[in-house]
């Protein structure tokens, strides 16, 4: 419920930069945040919302919210190349100094590990709730991203003009892999759990 309330405000907030500043940046990643939040609250509410149904009544509606779940995933893979090209190109707004920026690498990394022992945990787990298990992949998607925006974050934080000329392939290359990774988990989650 944290997770899904910061997601909320971060929405709020990159929309509200979106249309105040008229920036690309903040309403391409305020979408982003909207589908993952959209997500997120779908998996929550159902859960809420079947505790006292029926085991064949709680499959049911589990397949309903995933059905239209897998189908937000989709939209939100799509919503996150303009912020990826964004960030290879340096558009992104970065206001932020060295201390900062090690402070959102601390909490990143924190995202990360969080997110991956989920899932190891997850994985170990027989016959659980597919619906957390998806929920599980949300947030390991929503770490990666994490890591591409510290990636930008700390490149424009650290490098003048030239070297940021000289980091482009390396942005590139690393946004792509992440993004690959990005749409292969999201597949593999639709694939596997349709079954």
């Amino acid at each position: 419920m944290a997770s899904f309330g910061m997601t909320i405000l971060f929405a709020i907030y990159n929309g509200f930069l979106g249309i105040y500043q008229f920036s690309i940046w903040h309403g391409s990643i305020g979408i982003y945040y909207l589908l993952l939040a959209g997500i997120r609250g779908i998996i929550l509410l159902t859960e809420k919302n079947i505790k006292t149904k029926s085991k064949k009544e709680k499959t049911k509606r589990r397949k309903q919210a995933f059905a239209l779940s897998a189908a937000m995933l989709l939209l939100l893979n799509v919503a996150l190349i303009c912020p990826i090209v964004l960030m290879v190109k340096f558009e992104k707004p970065v206001n932020l100094s060295l201390i900062p920026a090690i402070a959102m690498a601390a909490y990143t990394t924190y995202k990360v590990t969080i997110a991956s022992v989920n899932i190891y945990k997850q994985k170990r787990r027989k016959n659980s709730n597919f619906l957390i298990a998806e929920l599980r992949d949300i947030n390991f998607i929503d770490a990666l991203v994490s890591v591409l925006t510290l990636q930008n974050t700390l490149i424009m934080v650290n490098s003048t003009e030239q070297s940021t000329d000289n980091m482009f392939v390396l942005a590139a290359i690393s946004s792509a892999v992440i993004y690959i990774i990005i749409v292969v988990i999201s597949i593999c989650l639709i694939v596997d759990k349709s079954k």
